[in-house]
This record gives structure tokens, sequence and C-alpha cells, in this order.
């Protein structure tokens, strides 16, 4: 863990908060949280204790995606949307890994990933690092800095992995996905990973999703929706979902057979990709 002056350093931190980003680098391994942030993994990990697994299957399901795209769909410009700490394999590590001249543009408004993203992910010339805030679709997409790296009018990538899960109803999810994808090219790719709630097809797994939800948003985090299908589906509204569909993470062309049974708490995240006609 780094030392809190280190850290505070890097912006305006309260110590005794949590972050959603602090969380997830604490439950990959990384060593830019606090205290707090320990003890809301932690907590959540008394109700789901394999979430760190879950954390590792999206960064995989990342790893694919990207690397599908870029090699295989042609897509040269990626518009990370609250990108998080730094990691393992970071997008534009896997975009640019055979040499590629991908462009990258990482989009966060936490002061630690804007100082960390920016100290550790502009890497090259076709890496960038932006203090914005996701939820504002219109002061992202029209930001000068985001139009100088990216042309808009051609094709690109839009990621919200584990993003849209911690926007709470009254924040209109679906409505900001509306937003970004009626501004997005045609022939552009959109990535959603999110929790989900499988409801009355699974009484156990919903009642744990039910369970993690309040862990996470009611006595830790204070962010946090475990979200229908149907609920899932929306924030795809104007795109044509590619093969294999909306599925859970490892089942989203996966490198080769499981080498294990998934615990419960990897049944609650599933994740997509769509494509704007």
């Amino acid at each position: 863990m780094s030392s809190p002056d280190d850290r505070t350093r890097l912006g305006t931190v309260d110590p005794a908060t949590p972050s959603i980003a602090r969380v997830y680098d604490y439950a990959l391994g990384g060593k830019d949280w606090f205290e707090i942030d320990r003890q809301v993994f932690e907590h959540m990990k008394t109700v789901v204790p394999h979430q760190d697994d879950v954390g590792t299957a999206n960064r995989r399901w990342l790893e694919r995606v990207v690397r599908y795209l870029t090699r295989s769909a042609g897509i040269d410009q990626i518009l990370d949307l609250g990108s998080g700490l730094p990691t393992r394999k970071n997008t534009h590590e896997v975009a640019q890994e055979l040499g590629a001249e991908v462009v990258v543009v990482y989009v966060d408004n936490d002061p630690v990933c804007v100082a960390r993203g920016r100290e550790l992910l502009e890497a090259n010339d076709c890496t960038h690092f932006l203090d914005l805030d996701l939820t504002q679709p219109d002061a992202v997409l029209d930001d000068p800095a985001v139009n100088r790296y990216l042309d808009l009018d051609r094709p690109l990538l839009l990621m919200q992995c584990g993003t849209l899960h911690h926007i709470d109803d009254d924040g209109d999810p679906a409505g900001i996905m509306r937003r970004y994808i009626d501004r997005l090219a045609s022939g552009s790719y959109v990535m959603i990973s999110h929790f989900f709630d499988p409801g009355e097809v699974d009484e156990q797994l919903h009642t744990l999703a039910r369970r993690a939800e309040r862990a996470l948003n009611e006595e830790g985090l204070g962010t946090g929706r475990w979200r229908t299908r149907g609920e899932i589906e929306a924030f795809f509204d104007g795109l044509e979902i590619l093969p294999p569909g909306l599925v859970q993470l490892d089942d989203w062309w996966p490198g080769g057979p499981a080498l294990r049974t998934r615990w419960p708490e990897e049944h609650l995240i599933i994740g997509g990709v769509g494509r704007k006609p």
C-alpha cells in the first residue's frame, strides 16, 4: 500500500471516504488505496467471498474484446470511460501490443486516478488520460482534448467496463448511454460489463445479488446496483449486439475450456458488445 502522504499529494483526497477506483485497485492487488477502501472490499467479501475473481474475469474479458476489435474489426481509436487506476494489462497495452497505432483516451474524474493515470499510462503519443465525468456525455464528447485525440466522425470503441452499475437509477444510466450512442459514428462499438441480478430465474443467485448490493451500496461504498437482464439490455439501445450476446464474461469467446467450476458471484456479472449500424 502506498503511504498516505504519497497518495494525498496526487489530488484532493479524503482518506476516510472510500473510492470506487481505489476499492477496485485493492481487489486487483494494486497499491493505491486507503484503509477505508480495504475495509469496504473485505466487508463485501463476507457476502461474496470470491469477488476478487469477478474483477479478474472482468479484466480477462476486457482483454479479449479489445484484442478482437483492434485486430479483427479494424478499430484504431478507443474511449475508455471510468478507466480507474492503472492495473495489469491496461487498455492501451492490449490495443498496442502488436505495435499498432491505436489511440486510447482514458477518462476518469477521481483525482488519484487522474494523477496516477497520467504518470503511468501516458506511455506514448497515442495514449492520453483526461479528467472528465463519464456521466456527462456531451461534456466528454465536446471536450477539446477528446476531439484533438479522437476523430468522432470515424468508428471508435467506447468502453463502460464495470462503471454503469455505480450510477444509481436516478442518475439515468440508460439515458447517459443513449446520448453516447446517438453521437457515435456508424460502425462504432460499445462494450459494457455490469453486475447482474437474474431475478426469479435463479432464486439463490437473486438472493445473493440482493445481499451483495446491500453490502456494497448500503453498508460500504455507497454505490452499486445489481440490475436485471432487461435493465442492462436497455444500455445497448440502438446497437446490434454481437454474438454470443449479453452473457457471463467467461462465456464471451473464451480462450479455451473452463478449468474449474465458477463461483456463484461470477454468475452475477454479464457483459456484451454492440455495434452501431
